[in-house]
């Protein structure tokens, strides 16, 4: 198992990888005590048998390497960069780098598309693509800590290693069967940096309210962006300022100095003196101040007491219907929520754009429009044109 510590060793092999299709990726990493992942492996992997094909690059024992040659590979776009749920491999690369690979390739994405069922896991497409079998015993050890042992090593590359049979198969797969073209809309969404970035003026829509009074959402709003703030700044995380539970009684009971502060049932020992208190009390002052015109507001729910709820249940089957003879998950092509907007008479809606257009979206807006019909035959149904 071949270990890359120096930057001269890591632009070696990315520059060897620029002669091949493409390169799998993966990462460990710790996230239990910062705000942003701490980067402490990184797995790579180009087409061969070679030992040299499967490397295990190591930013912590190699304390000055640059991984700039790595980032080189990633704008690299002659080369696909593989991954399997890539979400947070690529928001650590796009924090740590500012950069996100391209073209982008997410087996789990792809998965779904080709009949894997929903967000299908990394083991089960080894065990059923590549034949193989994961040892899982290393998943859940202290990826920070030196010397990795063998079994850490073993496990770490086996995720790049099998990620090259799945590739292949899915690739071509998608290439038969014509749907590239909607994984590559997917991964639209993955390549967007606003995918990666918590602003801290707009973290208070992450916390599930009690109440849409404008002025409580205010004070809710002043105290999620001192927190987000507070967490980015000295990268801890985010619940060790104070918890959302803990946010949402200081809304309620609006504390103006460190003795309100401190008859807070639900605030760390931390929280109830110096910096945290401090920003606390300024927060709800902010919040309570609020000018009227520059208070959130939350739209109002969907009034869905109008909808149609046997057309939604008509849409729901057929969903089923399409999903099963196409070999897609249902979740990636329409979420319940989807399917209860176009009963209502949405047409912005996910569902009805792109390739789900395709799938199943052209088809249920017929269906609302009285154009088709559904009939039970046995076990399956069939869409009938009228």
């Amino acid at each position: 198992m071949i270990t890359i510590t120096t930057t001269e060793e890591l632009s070696a092999f990315c520059e060897r990888a620029r002669g091949f299709p493409y390169v799998t990726v993966d990462t460990e990493f710790l996230r239990e005590r910062t705000y942003y992942a701490k980067l402490c492996l990184i797995q790579l992997a180009i087409p061969g048998d070679d030992r040299n094909d499967a490397v295990l690059v190591d930013p912590i024992a190699g304390g000055d390497m640059s991984l700039e040659p790595l980032y080189d590979l990633f704008r690299d776009e002659n080369v696909v960069k593989v991954f399997h749920a890539a979400r947070q491999d690529l928001e650590i690369f796009y924090v740590e780098g500012g950069v996100i690979p391209k073209p982008l390739f997410d087996t789990q994405v792809a998965a779904m598309v080709c009949d894997f069922g929903e967000q299908v896991g990394y083991e089960t497409l080894v065990r059923k693509i590549a034949k193989a079998t994961v040892d899982k015993s290393s998943r859940f050890t202290d990826w920070s800590r030196r010397p990795l042992s063998d079994a850490q090593k073993l496990y770490a590359l086996a995720d790049v290693t099998h990620l090259r049979d799945i590739y292949e198969y899915l690739s071509k797969r998608l290439e038969r069967t014509g749907r590239k073209p909607w994984v590559e809309e997917e991964m639209a969404i993955l390549r967007a940096p606003e995918t990666y970035v918590v602003d801290p003026e707009a973290a208070w829509r992450r916390v599930k309210v009690r109440s849409n009074a404008p002025k409580f959402l205010a004070i809710v709003r002043e105290l999620a962006k001192f927190r987000e703030t507070y967490a980015q700044e000295r990268n801890i995380p985010r619940s060790r300022v104070y918890k959302d539970d803990a946010l949402l009684e200081l809304a309620s009971t609006k504390p103006k100095d460190e003795r309100d502060i401190g008859k807070s049932r639900l605030l760390l020992r931390d929280a109830r003196k110096g910096p945290i208190a401090d920003g606390i009390i300024a927060a709800v002052a902010a919040g309570v101040s609020c000018p009227p015109d520059n208070m959130p507001k939350v739209p109002p729910a969907r009034d869905r007491s109008s909808m149609n709820s046997a057309l939604a249940d008509l849409l729901r089957v057929m969903l089923k219907a399409k999903a099963e003879e196409v070999g897609i998950a249902q979740k990636l092509i329409a979420t319940a929520s989807d399917l209860d907007d176009i009963a209502l008479g949405e047409r912005d809606v996910l569902a009805l754009k792109g390739w789900r257009s395709e799938v199943f979206g052209l088809d249920a807006l017929r269906l609302c429009g009285g154009e088709l019909a559904l009939s039970c035959s046995g076990s399956s149904v069939k869409i009938i044109e009228l």
